[in-house]
């Protein structure tokens, strides 16, 4: 593992765009062409990884990136869902992986979750990513279920991690 250099975890800001979608560049095709291919990872970054599918999530506040040296190596995307925190995107780029950065921002996520009251927090990875299965199982979340992603496309595994016990109330219930 390497050692943790010096980062910081904050909020994405407009001028912050070029270098998230930067950093979904360079790790869609490291991750994902050996799992589903180069016409998986064109897909993903015509769809996912463009101004027009990044904007919204940075003007709402959905988007935290890890800084070193004034670089950004890594960012995470989050929303809400079906009455459910969702992280949508978690990624450091390939040279900056085993410093715990991932730790950092997957951590800063769930304590969003956390803040805003959330029972639980969910996301997916695509079957063969082994690199994700172990990091989100050493992390506490657990399978719920397998998507059949089709057309040569991996399953999608998604998984939760338990912020609180269901049965009991929103505490925000209590103030209406």
């Amino acid at each position: 593992m390497n050692q943790a250099p010096a980062a910081v975890i904050r909020q994405a800001g407009g001028e912050d765009l070029q270098a998230v979608i930067e950093v979904g560049l360079r790790t869609w095709p490291a991750t994902y062409a050996p799992i589903a291919g180069k016409d998986y990872v064109a897909m993903g970054l015509s769809k996912w990884w463009t101004d027009e599918a990044t904007i919204p999530a940075i003007r709402a506040g959905r988007v935290l990136v890890a800084e070193v040296d004034g670089e950004i190596v890594g960012m995470t995307s989050f929303g809400p869902l079906d009455g459910h925190f969702m992280i949508w995107k978690l990624y450091v780029v390939p040279e900056a992986q085993g410093a715990g950065l991932g730790h950092r921002l997957l951590t800063a996520a769930i304590n969003r979750a956390h803040s805003e009251d959330y029972e639980q927090v969910r996301l997916s990875y695509l079957v063969g990513n082994d690199h994700a299965a172990t990091f989100y199982e050493r992390h506490g979340f657990v399978e719920y279920e397998r998507e059949h992603g089709g057309s040569g496309i991996p399953d999608s595994i998604w998984v939760r991690l338990q912020l609180r016990d269901p049965k009991m109330r929103n505490p925000k219930e209590n103030d209406r």
